[in-house]
């Protein structure tokens, strides 16, 4: 089949399919995985929380990714043909994977996303946007996906096989075209492992969420004058509250969706008792709504102007480890109040 780009003036410029191996080198294949994780897998979206992964054994692992349900990802990426021994660097890399517990997952994702203070369980949480009632156990099985743009017999028959007896492979393989304009399209197939999803409840020994009650009683003197605040405005605004197995999120309703506004914390979470905003990150302002990123930057400014904030990776965090005085709580609403403001003021992606 022949594909065609439609220029302005109409006319047809042809895709001519070539080698990406030839002009490419593989990291760019991972830049452009990376980039379109949620495109990857038969079942649903993927998690990215590593890439160029050191093993035990001094290997490398391309990308290693977590699905909705908990699940470690190992993927490994082959610009050309995927030669005879990629299937079994691809099982050795999941064998280390799958020593690996939460803690040690949770570090490899604070190292590829440069925040020592983030929690697997919450990022994961606010990337796939669970339910209140959906708990994850993490990396109780491991899966693979193969990439390449040709996957050979081999592969496919032994990837078809491992399936068969319960390790889940998948093969993808894709095809790459360019015009003499520089365009370019990637297009891809699932060879191996096309069957399809199934629905799961998620399930597993996680810990019970907290209550209002229940969070309220965890913190000190200082954070329940914090906290007394913000969950009084929510009342008043009528901000939706998801309860999370140790804090909670604070949101906007936007036609039945709920952007995040700012995440709450107690003494005993890992991110102490604090407040979190969500300007950039996933389930927040900038990933939710059609917004400028000077229009976030400036909301960014107006936090650290009240002496409450201060950077944490890539949001900014309020710690309550002292008391504030009724103008600091005044100022720390009221900036959530104008961020609310602004949420409501702009359209869902």
């Amino acid at each position: 089949m022949r594909i065609f780009n439609i220029k302005e003036d109409g006319r047809f410029e042809e895709f001519s399919q070539t080698h990406f191996h030839a002009d490419h080198e593989e990291s760019v294949l991972e830049n452009w995985l990376e980039s379109n994780s949620d495109d990857i897998l038969e079942d649903g979206k993927l998690l990215i929380i590593g890439r160029q992964v050191t093993t035990n054994l001094g290997s490398i692992i391309d990308l290693l990714g977590i699905d909705r349900e908990g699940n470690t990802v190992v993927l490994e990426l082959k610009r050309d043909r995927t030669p005879r021994d990629t299937l079994a660097q691809s099982l050795e890399y999941a064998s280390y994977v799958e020593e690996l517990n939460t803690d040690q997952l949770e570090q490899i994702l604070r190292r590829y996303v440069g925040d020592e203070v983030l929690t697997l369980a919450s990022y994961h949480r606010n990337y796939f946007e669970l339910a209140p009632d959906e708990a994850v156990s993490f990396n109780k099985e491991q899966r693979i996906v193969l990439v390449g743009q040709r996957i050979t017999g081999e592969i496919r028959q032994t990837s078809s096989f491992l399936r068969r007896k319960g390790l889940r492979v998948t093969c993808l393989e894709f095809s790459y075209f360019q015009t003499s304009g520089g365009k370019h399209l990637l297009s891809y197939d699932i060879v191996v492992g096309k069957e399809p999803a199934m629905t799961k409840q998620i399930s597993s020994g996680a810990l019970p969420f907290v209550t209002q009650e229940s969070f309220m009683e965890s913190l000190d003197k200082n954070g329940k004058d914090v906290f007394s605040e913000l969950l009084d405005l929510a009342a008043k605004k009528s901000f939706p509250i998801h309860w999370g197995t140790k804090g909670f999120s604070l949101n906007v309703d936007k036609n039945g969706a709920h952007v995040a506004l700012c995440y709450g914390y107690p003494p005993s979470a890992v991110y102490k008792q604090s407040i979190y905003t969500a300007l950039v990150g996933r389930g927040g302002f900038l990933s939710k709504l059609d917004v400028s990123e000077s229009e976030i930057n400036g909301l960014w400014q107006e936090a650290l102007a009240t002496g409450l904030f201060q950077p944490a990776g890539r949001e900014l965090k309020a710690l309550i480890n002292r008391k504030l005085s009724n103008a600091d709580i005044q100022s720390l609403t009221g900036w959530l109040v104008k961020v609310a403001t602004a949420i409501e003021s702009h359209q869902l992606k």
